[in-house]
């Protein structure tokens, strides 16, 4: 059995569907003000001074603390079946298919949200392995449950689920230096949908 891992924002998807689902699940009010709170933050990541981890750190801290989980869970479906369809890549959707078809075993690994990215992969019957928000009583405290989904977390926790060794090929796709540690585990890896040699 072979292994194939992918990366979802701008791997399977053609845009940032982290930054959608804030404007989707946020109301205004919450939009601006967390906008100027996190200006310096946002400034900074656009100048590459704050990494991306930071910035989706700093996000869901401000968004969501205080947030009904049930809710959120909600709008999180409703994110999953409205506007993640409208963001698939054709050709990252026929290739997790025809691994499905090989036998293969398909995870989604990312640094978005379990909260719409969970219920979009049971719909394809895809493993994710993703940033889950941590509840307290029922509410949201914006913090990442063992931290944010990035980098070397991914190969950590995909480690943590797999045992690499029982598989005869590792594929993987990635589309930013995020992804290059995952794509590190891989026999055959794909960045931006070009083989990596």
């Amino acid at each position: 059995m072979n292994l194939a891992l992918f990366d979802f924002d701008g791997t399977i998807t053609h845009n940032d569907t982290f930054s959608l689902f804030l404007k989707f699940s946020l109301s205004r009010k919450t939009q601006i003000l967390g906008g100027i709170r996190l200006a310096p933050y946002i400034a900074g990541y656009k100048f590459g001074w704050v990494t991306d981890r930071t910035i989706r750190t700093k996000l869901c801290q401000v968004g969501y603390i205080g947030y009904n989980a049930d809710s959120l869970k909600h709008i999180g479906q409703e994110f999953a079946n409205k506007v993640i369809p409208t963001c698939i890549r054709e050709n990252a959707l026929e290739r997790i298919l025809w691994h499905k078809q090989q036998g293969d075993q398909v995870v989604v690994v990312s640094a978005s949200l379990g909260v719409y990215l969970e219920s979009w992969c049971q719909s394809l019957n895809l493993d994710v392995i993703c940033n889950q928000l941590e509840i307290h009583n029922g509410v949201l405290t914006g913090n990442f449950i063992n931290g944010d989904c990035g980098y070397l977390e991914k190969v950590n926790r995909i480690k943590n689920k797999y045992d690499l060794t029982k598989y005869s090929t590792i594929y993987a796709y990635g589309d930013t230096p995020n992804d290059y540690p995952m794509l590190g585990l891989a026999h055959k890896k794909y960045y931006k949908w070009q083989e990596m040699h």
